[in-house]
């Protein structure tokens, strides 16, 4: 086994066992054939195998089992073992396993050896081994993590509020006025992480002038401002910042914070103000609210008024239509919307709907036959939609037929149907077909005339 071709597979999935399918085996009574890829090079089969041995307590087997991929130096492989170790109550050894991948650079290994340090009781070695790193927006992180409850956090405050300083301003690419930039953050959440430095302190009126500074206020859809005013319960704030926040992820919080209290009408309330203010997605955020709560008329509703072929919203909308029991008003719904807006109701990532509502009805054939008449129904990606379809509405058999008309390099999706009629050994022999090597392409050049 080769480091870099480990790499490269765990990143493409490319002949080996996707984890979920493993899993699938794991619990369909094929460990067998699980034992027999993880030992001839399959890793996601040797993790999902190692790890069911672990919970067994068989740790000595599962340490045993990924050696091999362990000696190539490969630090995934490194990070599992010490898992493993870790699980096993030993973990001095954990740590000792995830060391020469962190001292390599791999910036990940560190990040989780450091972990590994404090979880061990060595948070003070952890902490110097991240020190120098602090730059780094993603080692920064861990830095903050492993000084919890080790009396730094003067000193790790002092490192961000010193990278804080040190920023300047990065000039707007639209104008010349250097206010209007943004701040050159080195690492660039700081100001975020010298917020939860101050937060764990008790420190939280600082915490909160501080997030109210960042540049970005949102990530991933998460606010941390929003996040700290609701842990602290200081929800007039929070309506405040609701308010105010152009995103829509504070409301958003506020929201599920009135939630988790009971007050759901109160939820819906902030949540209505949301769409009227034309904050992003709150008309998913309702929907999901009411149906949550068994007012799924009224969450239907929310979308269908929109009349919207933002394939989002119709993807949202027909999911309530289905789980109601409403399929055939979501198909009346999709031929009116197509009457309103024309084309942008034909396009495939809203027409897929269809062939989904149909078959929540039981029309198979009709499915089929509508996927196939749309431009795009021959293509791969709308192929193995509709094989899905199939497969989960209980129809494999004519999954694999579909699909077994495709090109040999496109027929990996054919392993679930086979895996849900039973047929293991197929399911495996399509998964492991390789990808054809890249091609290399010759390099560009550039002209800045015409034809470029």
């Amino acid at each position: 086994m080769d480091a870099a071709e480990l790499d490269q597979r765990d990143r493409t999935h490319d002949g080996w066992i996707p984890p979920h399918l493993v899993t699938h085996l794991l619990d369909h009574g094929h460990r067998d054939t699980v034992t027999d890829l993880a030992r001839t090079g399959d890793w996601f089969c040797a993790v999902g195998l190692a790890r069911t041995l672990a919970a067994e307590g068989r740790h000595d087997e599962a340490l045993e089992l990924l050696a091999p991929y362990t000696a190539t130096g490969w630090w995934k492989a490194a990070a599992r073992t010490a898992e493993l170790y870790e699980g096993a109550g030993r973990p001095n050894e954990a740590v000792e396993a995830l060391r020469p991948a962190a001292e390599s650079g791999e910036r990940s290994a560190l990040a989780a050896h450091a972990r590994l340090l404090a979880r061990a009781g060595r948070a003070t070695e952890a902490y110097e081994l991240l020190r120098p790193h602090v730059e780094d927006w993603f080692l920064a992180e861990a830095l903050v993590d492993v000084t919890a409850g080790l009396d730094r956090d003067e000193e790790v405050a002092a490192l961000l509020a010193a990278r804080i300083g040190a920023a300047r301003q990065r000039g707007c690419p639209w104008c010349d006025d250097p206010a209007c930039g943004r701040r050159d953050l080195e690492p660039s959440n700081a100001i975020d992480l010298l917020a939860s430095v101050r937060e764990r302190q008790g420190r939280t009126d600082e915490a909160i002038a501080l997030l109210h500074t960042r540049d970005v206020t949102s990530v991933n859809h998460r606010d941390q401002l929003a996040d700290l005013l609701a842990r602290h319960d200081r929800i007039y704030e929070l309506r405040a910042y609701a308010a105010a926040e152009p995103l829509g992820d504070a409301a958003r919080r506020l929201a599920e914070l009135l939630e988790e209290r009971g007050d759901v009408d109160g939820a819906v309330a902030v949540l209505r103000s949301g769409v009227a203010e034309g904050f992003g997605y709150s008309e998913v955020y309702l929907a999901e609210l009411l149906a949550r709560h068994g007012r799924g008329d009224e969450a239907i509703e929310v979308l269908r008024s929109l009349w919207s072929a933002d394939d989002c919203l119709v993807d949202h909308l027909c999911t309530l239509y289905a789980d109601q029991g409403r399929a055939e008003e979501g198909l009346a719904h999709l031929d009116e919307l197509r009457a309103r807006t024309g084309r942008a109701a034909d396009v495939w990532e809203v027409f897929r709907q269809r062939p989904r509502l149909l078959l929540a009805r039981g029309r198979v054939e009709e499915a089929i036959e509508v996927t196939r008449s749309h431009p795009e129904g021959q293509s791969r990606y709308a192929v193995e939609y509709l094989a899905h379809l199939l497969t989960e509405a209980g129809h494999p058999e004519r999954a694999v037929a579909l699909l077994g008309e495709a090109p040999a390099a496109d027929r990996k999706d054919l392993a679930v149907p086979l895996l849900r009629l039973g047929r293991v050994q197929e399911a495996v022999a399509v998964l492991q077909l390789r990808n054809p090597p890249p091609v290399d392409l010759p390099p560009v050049g550039y002209s800045d005339t015409p034809p470029f």
